[in-house]
């Protein structure tokens, strides 16, 4: 509530202005998981509606129209999270409770499981963390952390998958291990392997479907794409930053089909 307080203000001064308005979609997304964690995923709870109507821009008639102000949006969504605190702050022994996802009374949300797929539980605190990181770093312009941070998240968890499927499967599978154009079989530790190659392999050994292809070439050498200095060769731009972050959340989506 206190970042979107500080979207409001700067969209109610500069309402185009770019910075605020990348960093404002993220910090919806974030209310909107929120918001599905508090209504149990269900979008017919009245908390999810609210999500839902707090976009839309109604007329004089009550009919909904299209051209809501970002501010307006923003201020809109605080109002939802303000009844959330409200009835959270009325659970009292459970009385009033109006939430399917929680049974305490506890104002605070629990922490967030987006990678409780990871077959390496040691790695999934550390995946959580750098994908708060990454969001962050997005959000205050530093595009290139935000791109590194994502691919190398997303890079973790196809290593996982990868090394929990094994090489013998990934070698009588459908798609060889790391087949490539010219028919050859990638050798040694799958952490070994490229960027690209684990990418393509986890393709072809069907475990995530097509949408690691639009991937910027930035990204995909983002690993070796550094001067001397360990800084960024080529310049990391915000739709560089922004695929990367959409690509993750499709792969996270292929690895864990239930979320």
């Amino acid at each position: 509530m206190r970042r979107g307080r500080e979207f409001r203000d700067t969209l109610a001064t500069d309402p185009s202005n770019p910075s605020a308005i990348a960093a404002t979609r993220a910090w919806q997304e974030d209310c909107g998981v929120t918001v599905n964690q508090l209504s149990g995923g269900s979008k017919a709870h009245w908390l999810a509606r609210s999500f839902s109507e707090a976009f839309l821009m109604r007329s004089a008639a009550g009919h909904a129209v299209e051209g809501a102000a970002p501010a307006e949006i923003v201020q809109r969504l605080l109002g939802v999270l303000e009844q959330a605190v409200a009835t959270l702050s009325g659970m009292d022994g459970g009385k009033g409770s109006d939430f399917t996802a929680y049974s305490s009374a506890s104002s605070e949300a629990p922490p967030p499981r987006r990678f409780e797929f990871v077959h390496n539980p040691e790695l999934r605190p550390v995946l959580e963390q750098a994908y708060i990181d990454s969001r962050r770093a997005r959000e205050e312009g530093n595009y290139d952390l935000a791109l590194r941070t994502s691919c190398g998240i997303l890079e973790a968890i196809v290593t996982d998958a990868l090394e929990h499927k094994g090489l013998s499967a990934l070698a009588v599978s459908s798609a060889p291990a790391a087949q490539f154009a010219e028919g050859k079989i990638a050798e040694g530790k799958i952490a070994d392997w490229s960027f690209d190659t684990r990418l393509a392999t986890a393709e072809r050994a069907g475990l995530i479907r097509s949408g690691c292809a639009r991937l910027t070439a930035v990204a995909r050498t983002y690993r070796d794409d550094t001067d001397a200095d360990g800084g960024p060769k080529t310049t990391v731009s915000e739709r560089d930053a922004r695929v990367a972050g959409q690509v993750l959340h499709v792969v996270m989506r292929d690895l864990d089909p239930g979320r």
